[in-house]
């Protein structure tokens, strides 16, 4: 049987640079079809990662980027990942606190799709915006929510969507709350919180990948009711999100 000429590198660079391309411009549900190629070509993709970071804008929580950098770093310790992260020190994506928060170790974490400690590295974070009696008795009530910096929210939230394919965050929980028409019950079990009325048992039976329901990070104790997370959800920074068109939810 004839066979064609052997694929040659300049080929294999060739095909990853128009899958690159057609992943950027792609709608959110065309790029969730496009995600299996990208991990079938990740070597070949993985030069051509950082300039294309570079023509995206970090001010944004577009998933694209997350996606990348996600795929860049869990390619194991190549020297394309190291100088790339000696660049970016900080994270890739722009971050702002009103409070003099740092996110590092948060998009650290969720660069690297370490979610259960990205959990708990939020959790500590609300505390923090929360004030300092929040930190001493280790959790928030939902009256510390109204004050906290709406610059803050928005950070916590656009890095939870940015790395998490836009399935993740506040504003894809408040997202999921409104296509359950207000229903927290129909929530619960939307984000896998709650199985057959059963809280889902922390940490042991979260699922703590992407491949965990849309909303199911960040966690909010439910515990002791909804207030809490209704007063997130109802903060106007996070309002403002759940609102606008994006590439969460509702969106792909």
């Amino acid at each position: 049987m004839l066979s064609g000429p052997p694929v040659t590198a300049a080929d294999t660079a060739v095909t990853a640079e128009q899958l690159l391309e057609r992943f950027v411009a792609a709608t959110g549900r065309q790029r969730r079809v496009l995600l299996p190629q990208l991990e079938q070509q990740r070597e070949a993709l993985l030069p051509l990662i950082p300039d294309q970071l570079d023509q995206l804008d970090p001010t944004g929580d577009d998933w694209v980027a997350g996606t990348l950098i996600q795929l860049m770093l869990n390619q194991g310790d190549t020297p394309t990942g190291q100088a790339w992260q000696e660049r970016h020190p900080e994270g890739w994506l722009a971050t702002s606190s009103a409070v003099g928060v740092a996110y590092t170790a948060l998009q650290a974490a969720l660069a690297a799709q370490e979610f259960e400690e990205a959990d708990r590295i939020t959790s500590a974070l609300l505390r923090r915006l929360a004030g300092s009696a929040a930190e001493s008795r280790g959790y928030v009530y939902f009256s510390e929510v109204p004050p906290m910096s709406g610059a803050d929210l928005d950070t916590l939230d656009r890095l939870w969507v940015c790395y998490s394919q836009g399935r993740f965050g506040f504003s894809i929980q408040g997202k999921l709350l409104r296509s359950c028409n207000g229903r927290w019950e129909q929530l619960w079990a939307r984000l896998g919180w709650k199985l057959s009325g059963i809280w889902t048992r922390y940490p042991s039976a979260f699922t703590w990948s992407l491949q965990a329901p849309d909303g199911h990070m960040p966690l909010i104790n439910q515990l002791r009711g909804v207030r809490l997370m209704d007063a997130l959800l109802n903060h106007p920074a996070l309002q403002q999100r759940i609102n606008a068109a994006g590439p969460g939810v509702m969106g792909r």
